[in-house]
């Protein structure tokens, strides 16, 4: 942790950050894709990217309003440069992990000097929460990291004797990137973690400069133009992105991933140790930090569905108490690098122990495919697949779409029958019924059915076997006119 009085010297000032982006990234490109989440995010992104749409996201071709484009468009730059690799896909939670380290050298080295930015950053990298969050590829650090720096630019905005305009439109222009991130909760949460302070304070003229004209101009020009673009093109878009995907998904039981009330106050000691084993002692310092805590964990904790990355807004607030708390302590060192040796090893240990992703079976379907071949998918959401596999035409999904209809809830299945509501022509493409799969099997061209084994249509022939699923053949029937 502690770096030579020589050498210090020579670095400048805020070198902490560029080694926190180092460490992010030495092993970031390491495991194969994880599924659902990363082959679904990636997957998009890699289609706005090959059909040249940089405003529609889209599932399997047809249009994704789940969550905004932010993400999608990091990556797509990502993939620009480096290809559809595992760590292009990743390129947003990287940054969002950036970002977040960013704003905590910002709050620490406000509250005290260099020094305590460094240690704070210091901990904050060796977090396994942050450093594999900071590594897997869904919106919530990359959201993470901008509703940090959205609360750290209006502290800073608001810490002087006077109010200071450009740190208040920075914190505009975060939250407007937050929204665009991952949707309201960009600026929800700074909302709820900066207003309640200055009401008990009674610092009325804050209050008062917060919405300044100019603060809601940069959130205005950043985040309407591309809803109010999906809401143009698609007009229940705001119904399906704001009132579903938003307030219902809050306030209803029927989504996945129930959890009870307490979930997050066991998942961010657990998910932080060895560091917080100092949490009681960290906790006991109080302050903003305490609260800047409980409102994200209390704001997370009454929806049903839970989620572990819905809680690294917090992240930040419990780098600073955990630092100060370690500050002078027995063990601190060592216990700071037994957390980074569990950080480095959890990466290969991921990739050697955790589930594989459809990388092979996407080369041998590329390999295989020729103009006017159709590919068919069942059984799971292969969500990666056409990034694998680099399928210029997205696959045809078979399933029972009238029973998922029916049966409601929140899954794979689910997602694409709500994307195929904005587009029911690609919907009818891509969402083939066992009635539509009879009468595609006659007509001209192969047809690849990819499906674990257990989901094998009768006839089908075997052509691969991949690690988590199985590519066959779909032969014509010998009963075809």
């Amino acid at each position: 942790m502690r770096i030579p009085d020589t050498w210090r010297h020579r670095l400048p000032p805020a070198w902490p950050l560029l080694a926190l982006a180092l460490w992010l990234l030495a092993l970031a490109g390491l495991r194969p894709v994880a599924l659902p989440d990363e082959g679904r995010y990636g997957g998009v992104a890699w289609e706005m990217l090959d059909s040249g749409s940089w405003l529609t996201p889209t599932l399997f071709g047809m249009p994704y309003f789940h969550k905004p484009p932010l993400m999608y468009w990091v990556d797509m730059l990502a993939m620009q440069w480096l290809g559809p690799t595992p760590l292009a896909l990743r390129a947003a939670p990287l940054l969002g992990g950036w970002l977040l380290g960013l704003a905590l050298w910002i709050e620490a080295r406000a509250q005290g000097g260099v020094d305590a930015a460094r240690r704070a950053l210091a901990w904050l990298a060796v977090l396994p929460l942050f450093y594999l969050g900071a590594q897997y590829a869904n919106h919530d650090m990359l959201v993470a990291g901008w509703i940090s720096l959205a609360v750290v630019c209006a502290r800073q905005a608001l810490r002087g004797e006077r109010p200071h305009l450009g740190w208040l439109c920075a914190a505009w222009a975060s939250m407007a990137l937050a929204l665009l991130s991952k949707g309201l909760i960009g600026v929800v949460l700074p909302g709820l973690v900066v207003l309640p302070g200055l009401v008990l304070q009674r610092r009325w003229r804050a209050l008062g400069f917060l919405p300044h004209p100019l603060g809601l101009a940069v959130f205005a020009v950043i985040a309407l133009p591309w809803m109010l673009e999906m809401q143009q093109r698609y007009p229940g878009f705001f119904d399906y992105f704001i009132i579903e995907q938003h307030f219902h998904r809050y306030t209803e039981a029927r989504f996945n991933n129930a959890q009870p009330l307490w979930f997050f106050l066991v998942v961010l000691p657990l998910a932080t140790l060895p560091a917080s084993l100092r949490a009681v002692r960290a906790l006991r310092q109080g302050g903003f930090a305490l609260w800047w805590i409980v409102a994200i964990v209390a704001f997370f904790s009454l929806p049903r569905s839970k989620l572990v990355g819905y809680v690294l807004p917090a992240l930040l607030p419990w780098a600073l108490l955990l630092a100060r708390a370690w500050v002078g302590q027995r063990g601190e060192r060592l216990v700071w690098a037994a957390s980074a040796l569990l950080c480095a090893l959890a990466v290969p240990a991921i990739a050697h122990w955790g589930a594989p992703d459809h990388a092979d079976l996407g080369a041998a379907l590329r390999a295989r495919l020729a103009p006017g071949d159709t590919v068919l998918l069942t059984g799971e959401p292969f969500f990666d697949l056409r990034l694998q596999a680099g399928l210029s035409h997205p696959p045809a999904v078979l399933a029972d779409w009238d029973a998922v209809r029916r049966q409601g809830g929140d899954n794979w299945q689910r997602e694409l029958l709500d994307a195929a509501r904005f587009d029911p022509a690609a919907g009818e493409r891509v969402l083939w019924t066992p009635e539509r799969l009879g009468r595609e099997r006659c007509a001209s061209g192969r047809i690849w059915l990819v499906a674990p084994p257990a989901d094998a249509l009768p006839g089908a022939q075997a052509v691969f076997s991949g690690r988590r699923a199985s590519l066959y053949r779909l032969p014509r029937p010998d009963n075809c006119p």
